[in-house]
């Protein structure tokens, strides 16, 4: 499922980033990479998201959280 279409409150996987190189390297530099649990802390209609990650805060535009493909984590992840 895309990032966007996550609940809030839940810790996901990144399984894939699928954006523009410039925004990937930007992204990795901040720590989302694939394989780094998320959890969703809050979401607008728009898709815009906010998220934790690496114990920051991220806000994330639609068409970033288009291309962040997640996974459930496992609960002893």
């Amino acid at each position: 499922m895309k990032l966007y279409e996550g609940e809030i409150g839940k810790t996901y996987i990144v399984y894939s980033v699928m954006v523009k190189a410039g925004i990937t390297r930007r992204l990795e530099a901040l720590g989302v990479t694939e394989l780094t649990p998320v959890t969703l802390m809050n979401k607008k209609g728009s898709g815009t998201v906010i998220i934790k990650v690496r114990g920051t805060r991220l806000a994330l535009g639609r068409k970033i959280s288009e291309g962040i493909e997640i996974r459930e984590a496992a609960d002893h992840e």
